[in-house]
């Protein structure tokens, strides 16, 4: 088995396609909703984290098949005056599950983020995705507090009406 871990050019077709292929996968299981993305979303996702000077993407590779995705954003934290990377989506496609593929992306994420100087890597992950949860411990994730008398971050969201 071959395994090649690649930064994504979002302007080069076959990225562009691997990278809606993946995300739909993703979009269509449970842990990420359960529903496919929208064409236009699939059309266009390449292009539009391509116009997003601080977003970039890992791509891993099977025997040369994509099967792995991990979308990423820097961002800035204002209680180290530093940049952070915050991972967005972590895909790794069922039939390539626990190969250690999620664990040889983060690498290469936190190997990027090391070079900006970033102070740390950032993700969420769903409560009941135990398995994912696991994974992230032994890479060296944990819960985010800064007092453990007023407890642990939450993250949550509120859906604007023209999304």
């Amino acid at each position: 088995m071959s395994i090649e871990i690649v930064r994504a050019n979002y302007l080069y077709e076959k990225h562009e396609v691997e990278i809606a292929f993946l995300m739909n996968s993703y979009a269509t299981d449970p842990m990420g909703g359960g529903k496919p993305l929208t064409n236009e979303v699939k059309n266009n996702i390449a292009k539009e984290l391509s116009k997003l000077p601080y977003a970039f993407s890992i791509i891993s590779y099977v025997d040369g098949i994509a099967a792995g995705l991990v979308n990423c954003f820097e961002q800035f934290s204002t209680f180290s005056c530093k940049p952070l990377i915050n991972i967005h989506d972590i895909i790794v496609l069922k039939a390539y599950r626990g190969k250690g593929l999620s664990h040889k992306m983060l690498e290469e994420v936190e190997n990027i983020a090391v070079s900006k100087g970033c102070c740390k890597l950032t993700l969420e992950v769903l409560e009941g995705n135990l398995i994912a949860r696991s994974s992230y411990n032994k890479f060296g994730f944990s819960d985010y507090e800064l007092d453990p008398k007023v407890g642990k971050a939450l993250f949550w969201q509120k859906n604007l009406s023209n999304t």
